[in-house]
């Protein structure tokens, strides 16, 4: 691991010296070389697929895992939008002149070094490295051993193509994925803080409590998506349905994806019978409070079985399955009590067409991502306009909400001067 973080560090100075220009020139060769290396990563991803079986992976995790033609085709999409993107490193944040004649100058500048944690999805790593290699940010990747083929694959992929348009002068160990998947590698990573600046792990709430505990250098994280869909009194039903369909079934396994429905009392009796039948349709299970359970059970005639009462403890679970809890509130103020109790400051939506209780819920609800009649599921760097994504945060110190370019900055001051000297 000492090794690992020596060389990240070297690479952190050597990419500070690559120019914006080449930095996207590189990009674009390594979405060239994703995308013709779709058959060798297909056969990578199988026997990594392979593995997830013999560990037991649920369905979520596996569809977190699996690399079909079209996450390849948009892993090399994602590359080629971040390096259409404005290049966020030497930006002036700041200027001033002291009345010395001292000028100040705020710019951003890259973070150094910064190591991705994280689970499956081995598209994260296109992803992650692309952000923080834009940035002029060195990344050590370390994802879960049931993707270990497929991640080595890709970094291997990406820093050829680097290597081919700069030659010596792209670093060869700008992106390192950790060799091992010794579970003691990643204390002992996080353990180097003279050559790692930043940990982001992405992954489960066990994962991230874990490399929180065990990290001595900064943690940017989100411990879970527990996502509400709050279909208001003055609420489209029809676009109501439509928004919770989306924000359950379009890709449960997600952090964005919503796991509670909170329902006015005033449209209950309406809204519920028809949403439920819908979510049906895609075997989702229900965990409905007192009231909302007999309304759901007679809109589910013969299929009780999918539907039990909830707990207090399925309103603060993270399913990433096709589960949804539902709690029937007495208006806005009780719905945004319910989140701010149970919820996880994610992402969390009003579905009215009142605007006053839309502003209210806008302002109160302190998630990192509120949304007045949209999908919760739109929290994501891609679909924000940042390109591909290193994570979502839910801190309130720095990054929050999908992190994208600018949140893999930090910054310094340059001072100009002609002389001056302090009193």
């Amino acid at each position: 691991m000492i090794g690992l973080g020596k060389q990240a560090r070297a690479a952190s100075r050597a990419l500070a010296g690559l120019t914006s220009a080449e930095k996207d020139a590189c990009l674009r060769a390594m979405a060239d070389s994703i995308e013709a290396a779709a058959p060798v990563l297909a056969e990578a991803n199988l026997r990594d697929l392979e593995v997830g079986r013999g560990l037991g992976l649920s369905a979520a995790m596996m569809d977190r895992l699996a690399l079909n033609p079209s996450r390849i085709t948009a892993m090399a999409a994602g590359l080629r939008e971040v390096a259409s993107l404005p290049d966020p490193v030497g930006r002036k944040l700041d200027e001033r002149v002291r009345p010395n004649g001292l000028r100040l100058e705020k710019r951003a500048v890259p973070i150094g070094v910064i190591v991705i944690i994280y689970e499956s999805r081995p598209n994260v790593t296109a992803e992650a490295a692309s952000l923080c290699f834009k940035t002029g940010n060195a990344t050590i990747l370390r994802g879960g051993k049931e993707a270990l083929n497929s991640n080595r694959l890709i970094a291997d992929t990406l820093v050829s193509a680097g290597r081919r348009v700069l030659g010596d002068r792209f670093p060869a160990h700008a992106i390192q994925v950790v060799p091992t998947t010794d579970r003691e590698a990643v204390p002992e990573l996080l353990s180097l803080t003279e050559y790692v600046d930043l940990c982001m792990p992405r992954g489960g709430e066990s994962l991230i409590r874990a490399v929180t505990a065990s990290s001595r250098v900064p943690v940017i994280k989100h411990y879970k998506g527990v996502c509400h869909v709050y279909v208001d009194r003055a609420a489209d039903l029809r676009m109501a349905e439509d928004i919770l369909f989306n924000a359950k079934c379009q890709r449960p396994s997600t952090c964005n994806a919503a796991e509670t429905l909170l329902v006015d009392r005033p449209v209950a009796s309406q809204f519920l019978p028809a949403a439920a039948m819908r979510l049906a349709t895609k075997g989702v299970e229900f965990h409905a409070d007192a009231e909302s359970l007999p309304v759901i059970r007679q809109a589910l005639a013969g299929r009780e079985n999918i539907v039990r009462l909830a707990d207090t403890g399925d309103y603060s679970t993270e399913y990433n399955d096709y589960v949804i809890n539902v709690r029937i509130v007495d208006g806005v103020g009780e719905a945004m009590d319910h989140i701010a109790r149970f919820g996880s400051a994610h992402s969390d939506a009003i579905v009215t067409s009142d605007e006053a209780t839309a502003r209210r819920f806008l302002s109160e609800v302190d998630s990192a991502a509120v949304y007045w009649n949209a999908s919760t599921r739109f929290t994501d760097g891609y679909e924000y306009g940042m390109g591909a994504e290193i994570g979502i945060s839910t801190d309130k110190i720095g990054a929050r909400g999908p992190m994208g370019l600018e949140e893999l900055c930090s910054y310094k001051w340059l001072g100009y001067g002609q002389g001056q000297v302090r009193a």
